[in-house]
């Protein structure tokens, strides 16, 4: 992944996301998802405008099921912003940059 961007798995998703120091934003999303793809060059946007503030990934569901399931995610693009280990916002669907930017400013 580029930009800054992690790329979390089954394996890594607790170390990486639920250990980390500071708010952490994911993308659970999947290649052949149309929202996803509208969604993905914002998280790209994010990674780097939030570079040292927010830690910003993307979890293909497809490839890690078990996270997807952890978490009851139904529907793709979902995102999820933890803090400490625990969600403290989401957004499902394909949203504007802007929703994206006031749930992060609400945290960081």
């Amino acid at each position: 992944m580029s930009g800054g961007l992690v790329e979390f798995t089954d394996s890594n998703f607790d170390t990486e996301a639920l250990k980390a120091d500071g708010p952490v934003l994911v993308d659970f999303w999947a290649p052949w998802c149309a929202p996803c793809r509208m969604v993905g060059p914002i998280i790209e946007e994010l990674a780097g405008s939030y570079l040292g503030k927010v830690k910003v990934g993307k979890l293909n569901t497809d490839d890690n099921p078990a996270v997807a399931s952890r978490y009851s995610v139904m529907s793709i693009p979902t995102i999820l912003l933890f803090k400490n280990g625990e969600i403290v916002d989401r957004i499902v669907g394909a949203v504007p940059k802007k929703d994206f930017e006031r749930m992060l400013s609400a945290h960081v």
